[in-house]
């Protein structure tokens, strides 16, 4: 009996060693495993041996069962886990999968543009930090303490005179502050006033301001240089005009107008019905600003500018929410 229980169990062993597939295993399991299969029958067998010998042969036996068990089950979990492991040779003849690719925000592609009109007439870029003091973003640029101007924007006070910059013309007294004329930079970042946030203010938006300074520039410098950028950022059959305003850094102050290209100046909702749409204000820059900088304004004079991004790209796209611009959804953006 112990010589038959040995055989079983070299037999069993070097059949499982050849299984290679389901139905192979299903084989040896009916053949060995099974309530009739050979250790089955070893069991049945059993109950013919003399009493003294039955406790030495049934733990054979059922050490036998246990371990034909257990090597029966990882040879299962081996075939398992080398069909799951298995994966379909690749058709090579099939085309690429495209992979979606990003594109740059639609605001940074305005700004992107601003500057590169803007470089092809001769402006460098200067930027500045958008934690500012009272005085770059105030009072050098002829906006005093009890000036009623400083009403014209809600600002983000972090400490008595250190704030959240209301606009980016601080850069333009850093700028003129370290640099002799003659200046010409444009000067592009983010700024932060404390308004409703609505289909037409944020918040936090973005500017891009520009300022030359030299001797003998004028206010027809001024006009040249907008209209320049206008026809080549818009159009160049663009109609424009310039009307008189006020700002505290700049004598005399314009905004400008470009005839509206969605319906031909003949009025429709982005233009309010005018026929005409406000894109930038700008102006000489004010004697006072120049002395708070250093600079004699008995040989130099220069001209200013200042856009939000925002407002151009909306009115370039004919968006009327600035909203949409940060909501990130991706149907929006897509579009651009």
């Amino acid at each position: 009996m112990t010589e038959r229980i040995e055989n079983i169990r070299r037999e069993f062993t070097e059949e499982l060693s050849r299984v290679s597939s389901d139905s192979e295993l299903e084989q040896v399991r009916i053949k060995y495993l099974a309530r009739n299969g050979l250790i089955g029958a070893l069991f049945d067998d059993l109950r013919s041996l003399p009493a003294a010998e039955k406790p030495a042969v049934g733990k054979m036996l059922n050490d036998l069962k246990r371990q034909a068990q257990q090597a029966f089950d990882d040879k299962r979990s081996t075939l398992e886990q080398s069909r799951g492991s298995r994966e379909p040779a690749p058709d090579l003849t099939l085309p690429g999968r495209p992979r979606p690719t990003g594109t740059k925000h639609p605001l940074t592609q305005t700004m992107d543009e601003i500057k590169r009109i803007f470089a092809g007439m001769g402006f460098s870029v200067a930027i500045g930090p958008e934690i500012e003091t009272d005085y770059n973003n105030f009072e050098a640029l002829n906006f005093p303490k009890d000036h009623p101007a400083r009403d014209m924007q809600d600002t983000f006070f972090i400490s008595k005179n250190v704030l959240l910059r209301t606009h980016t013309s601080p850069v333009q007294i850093r700028t003129m502050q370290r640099q002799k004329p003659p200046v010409r930079e444009i000067m592009p970042g983010r700024v932060y006033r404390n308004e409703a946030v609505s289909a037409r203010s944020l918040v936090s938006f973005h500017q891009i301001e520009g300022l030359y300074v030299d001797r003998g520039v004028t206010f027809s410098d001024l006009k040249g240089t907008l209209v320049a950028f206008a026809r080549q950022f818009y159009s160049i059959d663009v109609k424009y005009k310039f009307r008189p305003t006020f700002f505290p850094f700049t004598e005399p102050s314009a905004d400008m107008y470009i005839s509206c290209f969605l319906c031909a100046g003949g009025g429709c909702r982005m233009c309010k019905f005018a026929g005409w749409l406000e894109i930038l204000g700008s102006g000489m820059v004010h004697p006072h600003v120049l002395q708070n900088v250093g600079y004699d304004t008995e040989k130099y004079t220069g001209f200013a500018f200042g856009m939000g991004i925002e407002r151009i790209a909306s009115l370039r796209y004919g968006i009327d929410d600035l909203r949409m611009f940060y909501d990130n959804d991706v149907r929006f953006l897509r579009q651009f």
